[in-house]
């Protein structure tokens, strides 16, 4: 096997324990045929977000996540595999993470405080408690005893596969269509992260690599097997609308926090003070970029019904981003494991933040708040899986060019 083969398996693990939820939950893929329109339960085209994400949005998040509060994430690479004792982790050196030195860590992140950024959610403590919090912003380390055979199950026959799920004709949509908002939304939002990280896959594939000096590059053959309508019997634009839908759950989810940010007791500390000013102003700039969007999906639809049945369908969701982490562990390559890891608990952190309105809106100005609060890790969790489906959607407009060159 070349080693670019085994570079795109050791990816196709962490999209492999994505597609394993849907199979956990909610099952396979929805969407039309082709990658324009408007998306289902909203009413927002893609155009528009193409034309947002590239001019206003993509720019700057990718600036933010250069800047140190957002370029330092704590997290266990090294939980075991619940499910199978050998060592799977991938051989290649470009899938292992370096960690950080401690003396390459600021110093206000590594000490934990700050005199004007909450000390209850930047602190060493809560960092290290992050992955046991009972909270959708949290990631888990538990399975049930259902998931865990379902598991078994996937993992032996279906271990050599490297797509997405099969479907069984439009049946599976009319099933999908006739469930719930709720559900149809949490399965789409699972489908476009898998969606997510095949594009990566995609985008920054490994060519070739000659004397030691390894090729990255757009794969073009890779971006048809994934996604061409053909190559997937429809499947492909469906995923990538699915991408699209999640984005704007993420953008709605940052436009709600702004509030949280703007006021002056929070303060993204790292030790350097200029630079905190800065990082600060950069992401309300983009805050307020997300507030003019016009076309924002309302999550005031999810949730709707009867108190006691939006409680359970709330709990449902929880459990089911809670058991994510805990699949990504299986994942032999350690980027696509930490990777995984950081944007399942930003998707959370995004939902924990969609159902936490009214607390959001009672934040005092200059002191903590009791009803709702970010970690430190939530925080650059939340946007750097943001920009992370920014770069998506950017790098799903670059394989347009590619498309209509190679035509």
């Amino acid at each position: 096997m070349s080693r670019g083969a085994r570079r795109a398996g050791a990816g196709q693990g962490a999209a492999a324990a994505v597609q394993l939820l849907v199979t956990l939950s909610f099952l396979p893929s929805v969407v039309e045929a082709q990658v324009t329109g408007v998306l289902d339960d909203c009413l927002c085209d893609i155009d528009s977000i193409d034309n947002f994400n590239t001019f206003k949005i993509f720019p700057k998040i990718k600036k933010l996540q250069e800047r140190d509060y957002f370029r330092y994430y704590k997290v266990n690479l090294k939980r075991p595999c619940p499910f199978w004792a050998e060592d799977g982790h991938c051989s290649i050196k470009d899938c292992h993470v370096e960690p950080c030195p401690e003396s390459k860590i600021p110093v206000g992140i590594k000490a934990g405080s700050s005199t004007k950024y909450l000390k209850v959610a930047n602190s060493t403590k809560e960092l290290e408690d992050c992955e046991q919090a009972n909270k959708l912003g949290a990631v888990n380390s538990t399975l049930s005893n259902q998931s865990k055979e379902a598991f078994i199950d996937w993992a032996r026959y279906d271990d050599s596969q490297d797509h997405f799920c099969e479907l069984d004709g439009e049946s599976f949509y009319t099933w999908l269509e006739g469930l719930c908002l709720e559900k149809r939304v949490f399965y789409k939002l699972i489908s476009g992260l898998h969606a997510s990280i095949n594009l990566h896959l995609c985008a920054n594939y490994l060519l070739e690599e000659t004397w030691g000096k390894p090729s990255w590059g757009p794969n073009m053959k890779e971006f048809k097997r994934r996604f061409d309508p053909v190559e997937t019997k429809g499947e492909g634009p469906r995923r990538l609308k699915n991408l699209y839908f999640l984005y704007l759950i993420e953008l709605r989810a940052l436009s709600k926090v702004a509030p949280y940010f703007e006021r002056s007791i929070v303060d993204l500390y790292t030790g350097n003070v200029e630079e905190d000013a800065d990082t600060k102003t950069l992401l309300l700039n983009i805050f307020q970029d997300t507030k003019s969007f016009p076309m924002h999906f309302d999550e005031k639809s999810m949730f709707a019904g009867d108190k006691k049945g939006a409680k359970s369908l709330k709990e449902e969701f929880r459990l089911h981003f809670k058991n994510i982490s805990r699949i990504m562990d299986c994942v032999g390559c350690d980027k696509c494991r930490l990777w995984g890891k950081l944007q399942t608990q930003g998707l959370g952190t995004a939902l924990k933040i969609l159902f936490s309105e009214k607390e959001i809106q009672k934040l005092p100005e200059n002191s903590p708040s009791k009803g709702f609060q970010l970690t430190r890790q939530e925080i650059v969790a939340l946007l750097n899986a943001f920009g992370r489906l920014s770069t998506s959607i950017r790098e799903l407009q670059n394989f347009k060019v590619l498309l209509q060159h190679s035509r």
